[in-house]
């Protein structure tokens, strides 16, 4: 990047946040301090009104803003695929708003660019193996992040994988993320006392109340700080015959499924899951094909439902 387009750059970053640390810059640009001051001092006598603090970074003065900015064809490319994931992974409320953003952004592309990425919409597809959401319309993300932000109690009413009465939790969310094919919320469940990580899709119905936080909740770096695998989730690992694994794709999702490893004739499948007990039930449709590796405690529940069966037959 020569000198010109990494000052244009810097000054679009200063705009983006609030405040922006010169060891931000150095690092993202690849280049030294010196070199972050000596362009932020460009700026400055171009009479871009930036206020530097030491120890606490550079911001730009309230009212400033930048002329509309012209996109280059490989950042027009990228804000199209962002476009078909977003329409896939995440909530209708937040398609829309992405949506109506787009609008925004196609309208200051050259005309060159508007042909390239009509062309281009029709060549991207995002296909999913399960959905993220409870239903097509739903808002669950848009009120989550709503949540987080306002720091206002969320009421929602969640299916667990274990039960299948719906249940009223009144939730204090610290974050969301998305693994393997979900979005979950680390939130801090007044039922419970406790914090747990709810699925997207099983929140049937959400709602903002007007009522603040009564917690101080950590980062969620820190929930996630252990490899991404919530206290309340167990990991199963099972070995399948490959050939019956086709009759179960869908399912897999819904238990908890992480990843395969696919070894000759069979499949190492790993889960992480809430409910040994209802994992252990979905189990017993494929037992006579597969074999569990982990953990003991779901080889005694099968050996106890095995028994209660036999009882009864």
């Amino acid at each position: 990047m020569n000198r010109f387009d990494r000052i244009t750059a810097i000054l679009i970053q200063l705009q983006s946040r609030k405040i922006v640390k010169a060891q931000d810059l150095a690092e993202r640009f690849e280049i030294s301090l010196r070199t972050v001051y000596r362009d932020i001092n460009s700026l400055a006598e171009a009479g871009v009104p930036i206020v530097g603090e030491a120890g606490v970074g550079y911001s730009i003065m309230d009212g400033y803003r930048l002329p509309p900015v012209m996109f280059t064809k490989e950042e027009a490319r990228t804000f199209i695929t962002a476009e078909k994931l977003m329409e896939k992974f995440t909530d209708f409320s937040t398609q829309s708003q992405y949506q109506s953003a787009m609008y925004k952004i196609k309208a200051v592309l050259r005309s060159s660019e508007k042909s390239m990425v009509e062309n281009l919409e029709s060549q991207i597809a995002v296909r999913l193996n399960s959905k993220p959401f409870s239903n097509q319309k739903s808002n669950t993300l848009d009120v989550l992040l709503k949540s987080i932000t306002e720091k206002k109690i969320a009421r929602i009413i969640y299916t667990a994988i274990h039960s299948d009465d719906p249940m009223e939790r009144v939730i204090e969310p610290v974050g969301i993320y998305h693994e393997n094919s979900y979005w979950y919320t680390v939130a801090y469940c007044h039922l419970r006392q406790d914090y747990r990580n709810f699925r997207s899709d099983r929140i049937l119905e959400i709602e903002l109340t007007e009522n603040p936080f009564e917690n101080q909740h950590a980062p969620l770096k820190d929930f996630l700080s252990t490899g991404g695998e919530p206290e309340n989730l167990r990991l199963i690992r099972i070995k399948v015959e490959k050939r019956i694994v086709q009759y179960f794709q869908d399912q897999k999702y819904y238990y908890g499924f992480v990843s395969e490893t696919i070894k000759g004739n069979e499949v190492e499948m790993s889960f992480l899951t809430a409910s040994i007990d209802g994992f252990a039930r979905w189990y017993l449709m494929i037992a006579p094909n597969a074999t569990i590796l982990e953990p003991e405690s779901l080889k005694e529940k099968l050996r106890k439902l095995i028994s209660e069966i036999s009882q009864k037959l």
